[in-house]
């Protein structure tokens, strides 16, 4: 039986809840609903699901406290979409800063949320698979770096943390889950920010002379991240995956 993708939908509108469920389901999605974050943690305690939909004004816990829980916690491999009846860029650029997989202001139609929804599980699953299994206690090693995949930081090899921002984080997973594959800065705007990627349209730039920085490479000669000229960045080094140590 071919698997039907489960969405939870988190907001405390019930008329929002119950429209988008219905849309939902109409095109094929399988979906829960959920008024906030005590409901949504209960649900999913004991079910799985593919993707959230989750609001960020609400009562409580509000959205980006919830993205952020569920970031550092068990469920951090499912992706979100935040809905907000904000129109601030720095509302977005938190969301994503958070972790949200994508981020569509109110009113909106409903064919857009859904092609939206079809984006961020298509892009999920682009991943490597030997790579988005298990992350659990996992260390990506390349280099004098490892990467820890629960704390998302990186560790030097005298094992000292360095912090990393949501942002240098998702893109340091993306060249690290494509090693020396060269990826235009289309591919990794679509990788690490998803539909609102125009945003950050030249930010990717800016973003990989950050994580030079933190990786202590040369950007005249660098080791890990090397610029292609005309066609993007390759991340040129191999990926171990290792337990960590106990």
């Amino acid at each position: 039986m071919d698997h039907v993708d489960h969405v939870l939908i988190v907001d405390d509108d019930r008329e929002i809840r119950e429209l988008v469920s219905g849309y939902l389901q109409k095109n094929g999605l399988r979906t829960s609903v959920a008024a906030d974050g005590r409901q949504m943690r209960s649900f999913l305690d004991a079910n799985a699901v593919d993707l959230i939909v989750l609001d960020v004004m609400m009562p409580g816990d509000d959205g980006l406290v919830l993205c952020r829980e569920l970031r550092s916690g068990r469920h951090k491999a499912i992706p979100i979409l935040m809905l907000t009846a904000r129109t601030d860029e720095m509302d977005r650029i938190l969301g994503l800063e958070m972790g949200a997989d994508d981020y569509l202001a109110k009113p909106f139609a409903a064919r857009e949320l859904l092609a939206r929804i079809k984006a961020v599980l298509r892009r999920t699953r682009m991943l490597p698979p030997n790579l988005q299994i298990s992350e659990a206690g996992q260390l990506l090693t390349f280099g004098d770096w490892r990467l820890d995949t629960v704390a998302r930081h990186l560790l030097d090899k005298e094992g000292t943390a360095i912090a990393l921002s949501g942002a240098e984080y998702r893109l340091l997973r993306v060249f690290i889950d494509h090693p020396q594959r060269v990826l235009n800065r289309d591919q990794l705007l679509s990788l690490t920010q998803g539909r609102d990627a125009e945003l950050f349209d030249r930010s990717i730039d800016l973003l990989v002379s950050r994580l030079r920085q933190r990786l202590g490479d040369d950007a005249r000669e660098p080791i890990y991240i090397k610029t292609v000229r005309s066609e993007g960045y390759v991340f040129s080094v191999p990926v171990e995956i290792s337990e960590p140590r106990q």
